[in-house]
């Protein structure tokens, strides 16, 4: 009778032992997900804003060559922008 109560504990006790532990995979997988999607986020924003940049500069020279071309001078170019 005794020991059937202590296999009966004990097969308790492994079950919520293998309970906790399979809630700790799900949550543990779930964290890792959520950083893998955080740093993805990360990486493509600045991936983006990096190409962005690019562009902008690209845009930005075309018009000052395309500027300089119709006949405004350096020192009218910057006026126009501001001298920075």
């Amino acid at each position: 009778m005794a020991s059937e109560v202590l296999l009966t504990i004990s097969k308790e006790e492994r079950e919520q032992a293998w309970l906790r532990s399979r809630e700790k995979y799900e949550l543990d997988t779930q964290s890792k997900l959520v950083h893998a999607k955080r740093e993805g986020e990360r990486k493509g924003m600045q991936k983006g804003m990096q190409k962005g940049m690019q562009k902008g500069i690209g845009i930005g020279e075309q018009r000052i060559i395309d500027l300089l071309k119709n006949g405004k001078s350096p020192e009218d170019i910057l006026r126009e922008y501001g001298e920075n």
